[in-house]
């Protein structure tokens, strides 16, 4: 099921506003998300996005905010400007700080500039000089060097050497500033300056994107924030809502088989539904539900070979049915047979419970073991922390919510068998 689902008539209004140049734009700012889309083939970037559950009113107000197109931000979303950049700051972003770099310093290039660059870069790009002033946007340029290898978030050298040619210092100091703030968050271990891509005790977290996120909502109060999350944290998001166990099952299996897993980092699957300490009921609500111990085994390394030494991370929110909650709901991290510990190397799981009852007294409620989660996940500063030291502040702030919420109460389980420091990359 799409999240907050844009209408079509909306989006046919919108694309029969856009010259040429706005659509270049939109599809380049996409392009890590959806890569390799005909230019300027605005309707096929629009159902893409639908399919990767990545187009929500917020991404396609920050499309138009990045395209500069305040007037359809008012004219067609009833948003001012200054309510999509305090959006900016407040949630994940759809759109890479690179890609949003990149397009600033298209939209401030003249023609003159153009020329030039485009001159400097024929060799590079192997083509005559006249085709590429005559054919070739800066955009489309960037992207045909992207393919060669020879321009990525990490690899900025040509175009600022390039700028600092046509005398366009300013547009270098961009590139030179973003490379800087890069670096700074980049280090994990600030006292010894040693980077994610350097140290050998950390997982490799550098894929593009860094792999899929299934988000599997069975209550319907969480699913558009962790989309919004996972997005901006650069993965291939998979969001259903109101499976059956049959159809979790399903689910939970297709996305096993896949073959992207090779190719990509990590894996995320986060499962939010109504059961018991062992299962979940899904939209069933009966017993027997879906076993949890289950889950991890779709993706061990013998059922899914592409995501043998990764890292797989599931969080679970388990609303308990009356009858089935624990007599002791201190926050805690329990051992022994109470609770279902993922086996396998690479596995993180993290579990909360609370009362199936806060559902009947809030049902549109948001669950705060997950919205505290997404807010730390999304946090740069938190983000040049280990996953593991994340969790344990997120074990605080439940803590400290049991403390003073003591009608709405979170177990927490906390296991894993990571062998290496897990760093989320910084959207960059």
């Amino acid at each position: 099921m799409t999240v907050d689902k844009v209408p079509a008539s909306l989006l046919h209004q919108i694309e029969q506003e856009l010259d040429a140049d706005e659509r270049e734009t939109m599809v380049f700012l996409c392009r890590d998300l959806v890569p390799d889309l005909p230019v300027p083939d605005i309707r096929k970037l629009w159902v893409a996005l639908n399919e990767r559950e990545s187009l929500t009113l917020v991404t396609l107000s920050e499309l138009l905010y990045r395209v500069r197109r305040f007037d359809l931000l008012k004219k067609l979303l009833k948003m001012g400007r200054a309510s999509v950049e305090a959006d900016l700051v407040q949630y994940p972003r759809m759109v890479s700080n690179y890609r949003v770099m990149m397009t600033e310093i298209s939209q401030d290039l003249d023609k003159e500039d153009l020329a030039s660059l485009a001159f400097l870069l024929m060799d590079d790009l192997a083509m005559s000089y006249g085709k590429v002033t005559k054919e070739k946007s800066f955009l489309a340029i960037i992207v045909d060097l992207e393919k060669l290898d020879l321009v990525s978030p990490n690899q900025l050298g040509i175009i600022e050497n390039c700028l600092l040619s046509i005398h366009r210092k300013d547009l270098a100091k961009r590139i030179q500033k973003f490379k800087q703030e890069a670096k700074e968050i980049q280090l994990s271990v600030p006292e010894t300056g040693a980077s994610i891509v350097q140290v050998p005790d950390q997982y490799k977290m550098q894929s593009q994107p860094l792999g899929i996120c299934l988000i599997i909502d069975c209550v319907g109060n969480d699913a558009g924030m962790l989309v919004n999350t996972f997005n901006a944290l650069h993965f291939e998001v998979r969001c259903r809502q109101f499976l059956s166990a049959s159809s979790m099952n399903h689910e939970l299996y297709e996305v096993a088989r896949l073959k992207e897993h090779k190719d990509y980092d990590c894996f995320v699957c986060v499962l939010i539904s109504r059961g018991n300490h062992q299962e979940l009921f899904c939209t069933n609500h009966v017993v027997p539900g879906f076993p949890l111990e289950r889950v991890k085994n779709y993706f061990s390394g013998d059922k899914c070979p592409g995501l043998l030494g990764k890292p797989k991370l599931f969080f679970i929110q388990n609303y308990v049915e009356p009858g089935n909650q624990q007599e002791n709901t201190d926050l805690l991290e329990a051992d022994g047979d109470l609770y279902t510990i993922p086996q396998g190397a690479d596995i993180l799981w993290s579990q909360s419970m609370l009362g199936a009852s806060t559902l009947e007294r809030s049902p549109h409620s948001s669950s705060y073991y997950l919205s505290t989660l997404t807010e730390l996940l999304i946090d740069p500063r938190k983000r040049r922390l280990p996953l593991l030291d994340i969790l344990v502040e997120l074990n605080d702030k439940v803590y400290e919510w049991n403390r003073t919420n003591p009608a709405e109460h979170y177990s927490l389980l906390l296991k894993h068998t990571l062998r290496k420091k897990l760093f989320f990359s910084h959207p960059c």
